[in-house]
């Protein structure tokens, strides 16, 4: 069964090659079955796969597949081979599975655009590169993923390219994350000329040997890779992107945000996590991102009035909870919540994108309201996938995920009750966000006609993730309930177990306690807020701090003062230097020739015999005297 593992990222690939290739000539439906069938294909795989590696291990708990040699600079030979163990299992699934729902959703909603099988196409390249990317035995094939999704996430914000502002938010993502791939890049020629290969399992294998704990190296190499993850996973100071990506079609946010790309910055610190670990400081300084970023972004999602712009923040700060949780060693907490976040997310944004189709397209929650009733199975779907957003306590997903990085966040070793206060503040928020959305969504009084029900294909997506939402957080229990840890199982040979220095049931009790209740507080104060006293929500929509939240806490303004007014004002300076010159006089000199030369071509024959004897004399002179 291992064999089928190069399938999973080859069968989307197929699907795009055949899409770009003959999508303008085949019939739509085809164009939907190919799109969807390949990845429906890639997750039956990956299912098959993972209940083989679940039932019969292979022997050291993971399993590589050498497809063949890329190519070969001295003793540098690096190979394009997939590597499957616990940490890869989990995120093709995810990958997969989700995005085949995402990819089902998106048949029904794009059924009307004219890029429809354009749209799949870029779906299917998205799918294939992260499951490269995830699959990876070396961090080149890792990187030419990381690539392709950062790429495919330009074509598909960008996607509707006739409106300028969807081209500048494609730039914008495409720019900014290239910041960190930069950083990243760098990191991996210093471990090629460290370690001669870029195999992932040697290079964790020879420096858990060579590089002492804390020595310089490690947290150079950890602090580049950090880099990369940090504008990949949209962190504090390259998150600016983010908000702006909601410029393209809702399956696409859906996919960037639950499934593919924001959460391969996570993936690449929990793969190299043995480097992290040898590096104290880049460990803690990934926590210390991650407690700012939930903050900061879930301040801003109390502001926004567009409903994707809410999640988008939203999933910021959900990520910054992962890194949190990979920063305090809390690995498998982390891999937890990008597993349960994945589900929540994308019922959201799927949910999100039923309510934009029931509304005319429109995404201002303000002028939404009284859709509960109209709406049921998207009511449903999305108040339950909000529930586990706000982790509401015993039957939500989030609870279970969220409560194990907080207790890891103020017990683990590596933690600290600054870091337990920054998460249990965002939790508080998160709540009121969540259900400030929910409430202004679907409660109220109804200001837009329904203008689109929505039908099989999308409400099977929000089913299914519904129950996810809901049932996924039972597989790994808070050991104060007893032990029952299957994620934890399956990562355990990859992850060092996390050190607690507060232990004892009835303590990691008392702090889920104190979560629940600041999390159901948080439900009574955006319903206090927001339909008991929406005046009050009005009245602070236009105050300062809103409007600085709002903006995103004037990240963009200055970057816009530091980095892009003065490069527009020095090229400016430097549009007419010399160099130019050079090519404009050479262009100008080409432009006299064509003049003078036009000139022998006037149409007048008397002109052309002059021309001849001109010709003719001269060139007897030549012969004659010279």
């Amino acid at each position: 069964m291992y064999g089928l593992l190069w399938l999973i990222p080859i069968v989307p690939f197929v699907g795009f090659l055949i899409l770009a290739l003959f999508g303008g000539r085949i019939k739509r439906q085809i164009a939907g079955i190919i799109g969807v069938g390949s990845v429906g294909i890639s997750a039956l795989i990956t299912i098959l796969v993972g209940i083989n590696f679940l039932a019969s291990p292979p022997n050291g708990g993971s399993f590589t597949q050498v497809l063949y040699s890329w190519f070969r600079v001295g003793n540098f030979a690096p190979s394009i081979a997939f590597h499957l163990d616990g940490l890869s299992l989990v995120f093709i699934f995810i990958i997969t599975f989700v995005g085949f729902l995402i990819h089902l959703y998106s048949a029904e909603y794009m059924q009307d655009d004219e890029g429809f099988s354009r749209f799949f196409a870029y779906m299917n390249l998205f799918i294939g590169s992260m499951t490269t990317l995830v699959l990876a035995n070396n961090l080149l094939l890792l990187y030419l993923g990381w690539e392709g999704v950062g790429l495919c996430s330009y074509l598909l914000i960008g996607f509707w390219y006739t409106e300028p502002e969807n081209g500048y938010a494609a730039r914008k993502a495409f720019i900014v994350t290239r910041v960190g791939d930069t950083a990243m890049a760098i990191g991996l020629f210093l471990l090629v000329r460290t370690f001669g290969t870029l195999n992932i399992q040697s290079i964790l294998h020879s420096a858990s040997v060579s590089w002492p704990v804390g020595s310089s190296i490690a947290l150079t190499v950890s602090l580049l890779l950090l880099g990369g993850a940090v504008g990949k996973s949209a962190q504090l100071p390259l998150q600016t992107w983010l908000p702006d990506a909601m410029a393209g079609p809702t399956p696409v946010s859906a996919l960037i945000h639950a499934a593919t790309m924001v959460t391969a910055g996570v993936y690449l610190i929990a793969r190299m996590n043995v480097v992290f670990t040898l590096s104290p400081t880049a460990q803690l300084i990934v926590a210390i991102i991650g407690a700012l970023t939930l903050l900061l972004a879930g301040f801003s999602a109390l502001t926004q009035k567009d409903i994707k712009r809410v999640l988008a923040y939203s999933t910021i700060s959900q990520i910054g909870y992962m890194f949190l949780a990979l920063g305090v060693g809390a690995w498998s907490a982390g891999i937890f919540h990008f597993m349960t976040h994945a589900f929540f997310k994308a019922l959201l944004f799927l949910g999100a994108g039923a309510v934009i189709l029931a509304q005319h397209h429109k995404h201002n929650m303000f002028e939404m309201g009284g859709l509960k009733d109209k709406l049921p199975v998207t009511f449903w779907t999305f108040l339950i996938a909000s529930a586990s957003l706000a982790a509401l306590p015993i039957i939500t997903a989030g609870f279970y995920s969220k409560d194990m990085i907080l207790w890891h966040a103020f017990a683990d070793s590596k933690g600290s009750v600054w870091l337990w206060i920054a998460g249990i503040v965002g939790a508080l928020i998160t709540s009121v966000y969540t259900f400030r959305m929910v409430f202004l969504t679907f409660y109220g009084k109804s200001k837009t006609e329904i203008s689109y029900h929505p039908k099989i294909k999308i409400k099977i997506a929000l089913v299914v993730l519904g129950f996810l939402s809901f049932a996924g957080g039972f597989i790994e229990l808070p050991d104060s309930w007893g032990h029952f840890a299957l994620l934890s199982d399956l990562l355990k040979s990859l992850f060092p177990a996390p050190t607690l220095i507060h232990e004892g049931a009835g303590l990691e009790i008392f702090f889920q306690a104190i979560s629940a209740v600041l999390v159901i507080g948080g439900v009574f104060i955006a319903y206090y807020f927001i339909l008991k006293n929406p005046a009050f929500s009005l009245k602070f929509k236009e105050s300062k701090l809103s409007k600085y939240w709002f903006s995103g806490w004037g990240f963009d303004w200055l970057y816009d003062k530091v980095f892009v007014t003065p490069a527009v004002f020095f090229s400016r300076i430097n549009k007419s230097d010399f160099v130019d010159e050079i090519y404009t006089g050479i262009g100008k000199l080409a432009v006299l020739g064509n003049k003078l030369f036009s000139l022998t071509q006037s149409g007048r024959i008397s002109w052309y015999a002059i021309g001849i004897v001109i010709g003719g004399i001269i060139t007897l002179t030549i012969v004659v005297f010279l």
